[in-house]
């Protein structure tokens, strides 16, 4: 029989004492709650699809039907007929929608661009900007490339929104009027809008040096200049150091929003590909889509930025800019240079159906209400988040590094003590300024994916710039590979005590991106504990 060291059960006994051992259940609940989901309003969180009652509802889905060994009924999802009359029946049977396109156009998945519209009436709810609608009391949306599904127009207008809808190929224009026709309970609401493709015929790339540079980390959107030779629609331009600007295309928002119009949002579901060979990788689903939908010179990363481009120019005629992402690289550069181009609030969110990610990237140019530090976030004075999926090289003691680095880096006093695993940390009003600017030279930069992040101008009501803001960051390890940050509020009356919230809420994103797997960290886990 082995002997086990008894000092073995009591440093055991000691360990769950002190930090608490999860039991199975409790840690797979908690994963259960951060893995994102598909939006609770959606009408399909609860209920999936039942294909077999939708077979014996419409004769025309029924031949697209069959069932697995597990008896379940299913479609192939590499049948562009079978996508298409799955979408048919669901807008039919779910939002009471006539809806069709020919063979060929992109074909939407319902459920997917419901979360998206959900996500939009989340934004337009929050107090975080006034809620002041455009149009009076109508809500007025832009789809950028509607398509000839015209699907967020359709799904949209069944909350009573209005929308414009742009594209610039006659067949998306065609069928989007015929869906839009084919529905005239919503048909006023909505309004179909050819887009000049002459507006910027000469908008091309202009190359000033030889030498590459790599996309992701190098691109500054705000340098766009014109290029002497053309771009081809199946080809990606070289992105050179000096300018890094490659999309040539028809315009996205200046030059089709009208004189004097005014939006609550706009919306796109951008190309998401640099060629339709890419496009076509996917071997295990069928949208159908043609190079105009799926494709763009420089792929969805040109083409946000041009829309970023556009939102400068228009500013505060929408309260919200929003675009789908489909890469999550992609969505680290477009944050990076929302910041860059001083924009008030920036939010992601993740997309999810089935297998499939998006992410949501919103922003706005219209400063922030100011009850939401004064009330709400001044109440919370310890505030804790979990770090999860963490390799075996990174320890408590490396995570309170990069805590102290994270506030030392815009010159905050930081008081470390290692045996106690705790920083004390004083913030000034310049200091908060620089956090949520993201000026953190010795951090990687904010920006992960899967976090929501908002960006806010300092508050008058926050108090004078001379007020101090002293707290305390502490690191936990829980069990291995998860550790618990806690945040405490020294000096609870503070009347900066509102930005405490924030600055908690900056450092999270910045640990989790620098820390955390993709796996662990595949959600926004921002929660505040008051206690």
């Amino acid at each position: 029989m082995c002997r086990v060291d008894p000092s073995f059960f009591i440093l055991y006994v000691t360990y769950q004492c002190f930090f608490g051992m999860p039991s199975k259940r409790k840690r797979k609940r908690a994963v259960e709650r951060e893995r994102p989901t598909i939006h609770p309003r959606n009408k399909y969180s609860d209920n999936p699809p039942d294909f077999g009652l939708l077979a014996s509802l419409y004769p025309s889905f029924e031949p697209f039907v069959f069932f697995s060994r597990d008896g379940r009924p299913r479609i192939d999802w590499t049948d562009f007929k079978a996508t298409r009359e799955l979408t048919r029946v669901l807008l039919l049977h779910d939002h009471g929608l006539n809806w069709w396109i020919p063979d060929g156009q992109l074909c939407p998945t319902v459920p997917n661009r419901s979360n998206y519209i959900h996500w939009i009436e989340d934004l337009l709810a929050s107090d975080i900007i006034s809620n002041k609608c455009a149009d009076g009391g109508l809500v007025r949306g832009f789809d950028i490339g509607t398509g000839a599904n015209c699907i967020y127009p359709l799904l949209g207008s069944s909350l009573g929104w209005s929308f414009v809808g742009s594209d610039v190929t006659d067949v998306a224009l065609e069928w989007a009027e015929k869906n839009v026709k084919n529905n005239p309970h919503i048909s006023e609401l909505i309004e179909i809008r050819k887009v000049d493709t002459e507006e910027r015929s000469s908008f091309k790339l202009e190359s000033h040096s030889s030498q590459s540079v790599d996309r992701e980390s190098s691109i500054h959107l705000s340098e766009t200049k014109a290029e002497d030779t053309e771009c081809s629609n199946s080809t990606l331009p070289e992105l050179r150091s000096g300018v890094n600007k490659s999309y040539y295309g028809p315009p996205m928002l200046v030059g089709v929003v009208k004189e004097g119009e005014r939006f609550d949002f706009c919306m796109c579901n951008p190309p998401f590909f640099e060629t339709m060979e890419k496009a076509g990788l996917n071997p295990k689903t069928s949208c159908g889509g043609t190079p105009q939908e799926m494709v763009c010179p420089g792929g969805e990363l040109a083409f946000i930025s041009c829309i970023i481009e556009d939102s400068v120019e228009l500013k505060q005629s929408f309260r919200w800019y929003t675009s789908m992402v489909g890469r999550k690289s992609n969505l680290k550069i477009l944050m990076s240079k929302l910041r860059e181009v001083g924009v008030t609030i920036i939010k992601t969110t993740e997309f999810v159906q089935g297998q499939t990610c998006r992410w949501g990237l919103a922003w706005s140019f219209i400063s922030p209400a100011k009850k939401i530090i004064s009330s709400h976030m001044a109440q919370k004075n310890n505030l804790s988040f979990m770090l999860e999926g963490l390799q075996r090289q990174y320890t408590a003691i490396q995570v309170l590094q990069s805590v102290e680095s994270f506030f030392s880096a815009v010159g905050a006093s930081c008081k470390s003590n290692s045996s106690t695993f705790n920083v004390e940390v004083t913030v000034t009003k310049d200091h908060f300024d620089l956090i949520m600017k993201g000026e953190r030279p010795k951090i990687n930069e904010a920006g992960s994916c899967w976090y929501e992040v908002e960006k806010f101008n300092y508050p008058r009501s926050l108090g004078h710039p001379s007020d101090d803001l002293c707290f305390r960051i502490l690191v936990f390890q829980q069990i291995p590979g998860t550790l618990l940050v806690k945040g405490s509020l020294q000096h609870k009356e503070s009347p900066v005590s509102g930005a405490f919230s924030l600055i908690f809420q900056q450092l999270e994103v910045v640990l989790k991106d620098k820390f955390c797997t993709e796996k662990a960290s595949a959600a926004a886990s921002y929660s505040n504990r008051s206690q």
